[in-house]
Protein backbone atom coordinates (compact mmCIF):
# COMPACT_ATOMS: atom_id res chain seq x y z
CA UNK A 1 0.00 0.00 0.00
CA UNK A 2 0.90 3.69 -1.52
CA UNK A 3 0.72 6.88 1.67
CA UNK A 4 -0.33 9.94 -0.25
CA UNK A 5 0.69 12.75 0.86
CA UNK A 6 -0.97 16.09 0.11
CA UNK A 7 2.15 17.22 -2.31
CA UNK A 8 1.85 14.19 -4.13
CA UNK A 9 -1.77 14.29 -4.37
CA UNK A 10 -1.38 17.87 -6.64
CA UNK A 11 1.33 16.86 -8.41
CA UNK A 12 -0.96 13.61 -9.72
CA UNK A 13 -3.64 15.86 -10.38
CA UNK A 14 -1.86 18.91 -12.37
CA UNK A 15 -0.67 15.75 -15.08
CA UNK A 16 -4.46 15.96 -15.96
CA UNK A 17 -5.19 19.71 -16.42
CA UNK A 18 -6.87 20.12 -19.73
CA UNK A 19 -8.91 16.93 -19.73
CA UNK A 20 -11.94 15.72 -19.70
CA UNK A 21 -13.27 14.47 -16.21
CA UNK A 22 -16.08 12.36 -17.83
CA UNK A 23 -13.77 10.91 -20.16
CA UNK A 24 -11.55 9.96 -17.22
CA UNK A 25 -14.74 8.96 -15.34
CA UNK A 26 -15.29 5.83 -17.57
CA UNK A 27 -11.76 5.33 -18.31
CA UNK A 28 -12.25 4.24 -14.71
CA UNK A 29 -15.28 2.45 -14.67
CA UNK A 30 -17.22 5.73 -12.10
CA UNK A 31 -20.36 5.99 -13.15
CA UNK A 32 -22.11 9.47 -14.35
CA UNK A 33 -24.89 9.99 -15.76
CA UNK A 34 -25.14 6.15 -17.37
CA UNK A 35 -28.02 5.10 -15.42
CA UNK A 36 -30.51 8.33 -16.69
CA UNK A 37 -29.99 9.08 -13.02
CA UNK A 38 -26.69 11.71 -12.23
CA UNK A 39 -24.65 10.14 -9.54
CA UNK A 40 -23.54 13.16 -7.66
CA UNK A 41 -20.78 12.21 -6.53
CA UNK A 42 -19.23 10.95 -9.47
CA UNK A 43 -16.57 14.32 -9.96
CA UNK A 44 -15.14 13.65 -6.78
CA UNK A 45 -14.66 10.01 -7.25
CA UNK A 46 -12.99 10.34 -10.59
CA UNK A 47 -10.94 13.14 -8.68
CA UNK A 48 -9.84 10.86 -5.65
CA UNK A 49 -8.63 8.55 -8.26
CA UNK A 50 -6.71 10.67 -10.65
CA UNK A 51 -4.28 11.54 -7.04
CA UNK A 52 -4.03 8.27 -6.33
CA UNK A 53 -6.34 7.13 -4.03
CA UNK A 54 -8.13 3.57 -4.86
CA UNK A 55 -8.26 1.00 -2.46
CA UNK A 56 -4.56 0.43 -2.44
CA UNK A 57 -3.37 3.90 -1.47
CA UNK A 58 -4.57 5.99 1.41
CA UNK A 59 -3.95 9.35 2.69
CA UNK A 60 -0.68 10.39 4.72
CA UNK A 61 -1.87 10.76 8.72
CA UNK A 62 -2.31 13.95 10.23
CA UNK A 63 -0.22 16.80 9.14
CA UNK A 64 -0.40 15.75 5.66
CA UNK A 65 -4.35 15.47 5.58
CA UNK A 66 -5.82 16.98 2.49
CA UNK A 67 -9.53 16.86 0.68
CA UNK A 68 -9.82 17.04 -2.84
CA UNK A 69 -12.75 19.34 -3.75
CA UNK A 70 -14.16 20.00 -7.35
CA UNK A 71 -15.25 23.70 -7.96
CA UNK A 72 -17.81 24.26 -10.77
CA UNK A 73 -16.80 27.35 -12.90
CA UNK A 74 -18.39 29.15 -15.96
CA UNK A 75 -17.30 32.58 -17.83
CA UNK A 76 -19.31 35.65 -17.20
CA UNK A 77 -18.16 38.46 -18.70
CA UNK A 78 -15.03 36.41 -20.52
CA UNK A 79 -13.88 35.82 -16.69
CA UNK A 80 -13.88 32.55 -14.77
CA UNK A 81 -16.34 32.67 -12.05
CA UNK A 82 -17.71 30.11 -9.54
CA UNK A 83 -21.07 28.71 -10.18
CA UNK A 84 -21.90 28.05 -6.31
CA UNK A 85 -20.75 28.87 -2.97
CA UNK A 86 -18.68 25.77 -1.59
CA UNK A 87 -19.23 24.03 1.63
CA UNK A 88 -16.81 23.67 4.31
CA UNK A 89 -17.82 22.35 7.01
CA UNK A 90 -20.76 21.44 9.55
CA UNK A 91 -20.92 23.67 12.49
CA UNK A 92 -20.74 22.41 15.89
CA UNK A 93 -22.60 24.87 18.37
CA UNK A 94 -19.97 23.30 21.46
CA UNK A 95 -16.53 23.81 19.54
CA UNK A 96 -17.41 27.01 17.43
CA UNK A 97 -18.27 28.98 20.85
CA UNK A 98 -14.81 27.55 22.57
CA UNK A 99 -12.61 27.30 19.89
CA UNK A 100 -10.82 30.53 18.28
CA UNK A 101 -10.44 30.57 14.13
CA UNK A 102 -6.54 28.87 13.64
CA UNK A 103 -7.26 26.04 16.26
CA UNK A 104 -10.56 25.55 14.33
CA UNK A 105 -11.77 22.22 12.05
CA UNK A 106 -13.36 25.48 9.49
CA UNK A 107 -9.48 26.44 9.23
CA UNK A 108 -7.71 22.76 9.39
CA UNK A 109 -10.40 21.87 6.31
CA UNK A 110 -9.78 25.14 4.92
CA UNK A 111 -6.11 25.08 4.63
CA UNK A 112 -6.54 21.26 3.71
CA UNK A 113 -8.49 21.47 0.29
CA UNK A 114 -7.04 20.91 -2.83
CA UNK A 115 -8.82 23.17 -5.19
CA UNK A 116 -9.55 20.99 -8.79
CA UNK A 117 -11.64 23.76 -10.67
CA UNK A 118 -13.93 21.98 -13.68
CA UNK A 119 -15.37 23.96 -16.64
CA UNK A 120 -19.00 24.01 -15.96
CA UNK A 121 -20.90 23.27 -19.53
CA UNK A 122 -24.78 23.37 -18.27
CA UNK A 123 -26.54 20.84 -16.50
CA UNK A 124 -26.41 17.12 -17.23
CA UNK A 125 -23.25 18.24 -19.45
CA UNK A 126 -21.48 15.40 -21.27
CA UNK A 127 -18.10 17.34 -20.13
CA UNK A 128 -16.28 19.08 -18.03
CA UNK A 129 -12.31 19.92 -18.12
CA UNK A 130 -10.06 20.02 -15.10
CA UNK A 131 -8.62 23.41 -15.54
CA UNK A 132 -6.75 24.55 -12.47
CA UNK A 133 -5.22 22.58 -9.03
CA UNK A 134 -5.13 25.41 -6.12
CA UNK A 135 -4.19 25.32 -2.63
CA UNK A 136 -4.61 27.27 0.34
CA UNK A 137 -0.63 27.35 0.02
CA UNK A 138 -0.53 30.23 -2.34
CA UNK A 139 -3.46 32.35 -0.73
CA UNK A 140 -2.07 35.92 0.70
CA UNK A 141 -1.94 36.34 4.44
CA UNK A 142 -4.53 39.24 4.44
CA UNK A 143 -7.51 37.29 2.91
CA UNK A 144 -6.54 34.76 5.46
CA UNK A 145 -6.62 37.47 8.21
CA UNK A 146 -10.38 38.40 7.10
CA UNK A 147 -11.52 35.11 6.59
CA UNK A 148 -10.57 34.96 10.63
CA UNK A 149 -12.55 37.92 11.00
CA UNK A 150 -15.72 36.43 9.46
CA UNK A 151 -15.34 33.37 12.07
CA UNK A 152 -14.42 35.21 14.90
CA UNK A 153 -17.26 37.71 13.90
CA UNK A 154 -20.07 34.28 13.44
CA UNK A 155 -18.84 32.80 16.58
CA UNK A 156 -19.10 36.37 19.04
CA UNK A 157 -22.38 36.19 17.36
CA UNK A 158 -23.28 32.93 18.35
CA UNK A 159 -22.18 33.38 21.93
CA UNK A 160 -24.10 36.49 22.16
CA UNK A 161 -27.17 36.33 20.20
CA UNK A 162 -27.44 32.43 19.83
CA UNK A 163 -27.29 29.28 17.00
CA UNK A 164 -30.25 30.64 15.58
CA UNK A 165 -29.23 34.36 14.50
CA UNK A 166 -26.19 32.60 12.83
CA UNK A 167 -27.38 33.24 8.94
CA UNK A 168 -25.63 33.50 5.48
CA UNK A 169 -25.75 37.49 5.54
CA UNK A 170 -22.52 37.06 8.05
CA UNK A 171 -19.17 37.45 6.82
CA UNK A 172 -17.16 39.00 3.89
CA UNK A 173 -15.64 35.82 2.73
CA UNK A 174 -17.34 32.49 4.54
CA UNK A 175 -20.68 32.38 6.01
CA UNK A 176 -22.99 30.25 8.66
CA UNK A 177 -25.94 29.18 6.45
CA UNK A 178 -28.37 26.50 7.42
CA UNK A 179 -27.85 23.09 5.89
CA UNK A 180 -30.49 20.79 4.69
CA UNK A 181 -33.90 21.05 2.93
CA UNK A 182 -36.66 22.64 4.48
CA UNK A 183 -37.20 25.93 5.45
CA UNK A 184 -36.86 24.40 8.93
CA UNK A 185 -33.50 23.38 8.87
CA UNK A 186 -31.60 23.34 12.12
CA UNK A 187 -28.34 22.96 11.28
CA UNK A 188 -25.38 25.13 10.27
CA UNK A 189 -22.36 24.93 8.00
CA UNK A 190 -19.78 27.54 6.89
CA UNK A 191 -19.52 28.00 3.30
CA UNK A 192 -17.09 29.90 1.12
CA UNK A 193 -19.07 32.36 -0.52
CA UNK A 194 -18.77 32.95 -4.46
CA UNK A 195 -16.24 35.95 -3.52
CA UNK A 196 -14.10 33.44 -1.64
CA UNK A 197 -13.60 31.39 -4.55
CA UNK A 198 -13.11 33.99 -6.62
CA UNK A 199 -9.65 35.62 -5.13
CA UNK A 200 -8.48 31.62 -4.92
CA UNK A 201 -8.83 31.22 -8.31
CA UNK A 202 -6.81 34.08 -8.98
CA UNK A 203 -4.01 32.27 -7.10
Amino acid sequence: MKIITRAVAIKNLKKYIGRDLRKLALEHGITTYETGKQNKGWKGLVLERLAGLDNNNKKAPNGETFEVKSVSCHFMNKVLAPKETMAITMINKQELVSTSFFESHCWEKLRSIIFCVVMWHGKNSSTGELLKIISFDFIDEQLIKEICEDYEFIRKKLITQGFESLTGGDGKWIQARTKGSGHGSTTRAFYARKELLRKILEA
